[in-house]
């Protein structure tokens, strides 16, 4: 049996990124990424990759000098329930830890996956109000039914 690797995105991988990303993003469940976004913030996303397949991707966007946000966390649907999302959340928070970044923040619709880490629930509201300026891409807005969740790497 191969091994999954995960490792830092490559130009390469943009196209199957955007189209893991919005497989997901139709059925609400991510926001949708232009080309354009993923080529800007490709340093941002670590990929899954099994035999020569990307089957995951999860971004780890620097927001302030003490916070990061997780986006983009999607695992190819043949590969959920494999460890894939798990392994590259652990990643993110590797990487965040070697960039001295204080917090990671998500807004997900399956706040249990991100508990089982370390992450705590929090009201939205103490989020800063940069980060709702995609708000507005998404199928849901003004209507947003996300949990928002943080979690301490200096705790960890």
């Amino acid at each position: 049996m191969s091994e999954m690797n995960i490792r830092q995105a490559k130009i390469k991988d943009v196209v199957n990124i955007q189209q893991l990303i919005n497989v997901s993003a139709q059925e609400g469940k991510l926001l949708p990424r232009s080309l354009s976004e993923l080529y800007e913030r490709l340093r941002d996303f670590l990929v899954a990759e099994l035999d020569g397949k990307i089957i995951g991707s999860c971004a780890l966007h620097i927001v302030w000098k003490d916070l990061a946000e997780i986006r983009s966390l999607v695992v190819a649907n043949d590969m959920i329930k494999q460890g894939v999302g798990t392994k590259l959340l652990e990643a993110a928070i590797n990487s965040a830890k070697e960039l001295e970044i204080n917090k990671i923040f998500v807004l997900t619709y399956n706040p249990g996956f991100f508990k089982t880490f370390g992450f705590e629930l929090v009201d939205k509201s103490t989020l800063p109000h940069k980060i709702w300026g995609e708000c507005i891409k998404c199928i849901h807005f003004p209507h947003c039914d996300e949990e928002a969740l943080v979690y301490d790497v200096t705790a960890r």
